[in-house]
């Protein structure tokens, strides 16, 4: 099942990947992690909750030690659209290294959704998940501004809903 997993992992990049992004620009980091790093974000996540008191933490990285592959996808630095909309609460020219366009923040959340609807179609429960995101990058597992985790499990009752 292992095998069966990662090819579905792949198809999931691929899909993150081509998914339509702002003006045809590309600035996503996506990444199939290996076993070690699943275990050390579960692990880091676990830790995390513990130390202050964040009870969905330790729920979510309990699940992420239970899961056969993990999806990393997250957004680089980039620079503005130059379209002022205003929604990062600036304009453009005052755009600063480190802050996020929202338009590139919506590149994200569609590539996301189109890698979570790959695994969907081939039957691998998954979740999106914003806290392995977050330690993920804490953890420098992926180098981003804002990152996104899918864990993937093939089970007979998905652990991600539930709990």
């Amino acid at each position: 099942m292992e095998e069966g997993i990662r090819l579905v992992a792949e198809l999931m990049c691929i899909s993150a990947r081509s998914a339509p992004k702002t003006g045809g620009e590309d600035y996503l980091t996506i990444k199939f992690c290996s076993r070690e790093e699943i275990k050390s974000i579960a692990k880091s996540m676990i830790d995390f909750g513990e130390k202050h008191s964040k009870d969905k933490f330790i729920r979510d990285g309990t699940s992420l030690l239970k899961s056969k592959g993990l999806v990393l996808i997250g957004l680089k630095p980039h620079p503005p659209t130059g379209w002022n909309c205003g929604a990062c609460g600036r304009d453009c020219k005052n755009f600063s290294e480190g802050s996020n366009c929202a338009f590139r923040l919506i590149d994200l959340g569609i590539a996301v959704g189109s890698a979570a609807k790959t695994a969907s179609l081939h039957n691998v429960d998954n979740r999106i998940m914003y806290r392995v995101g977050e330690i993920a990058k804490d953890t420098k597992v992926m180098k981003a501004n804002f990152v996104l985790g899918i864990p993937l499990a093939v089970t007979g009752k998905s652990i991600y809903f539930d709990r």
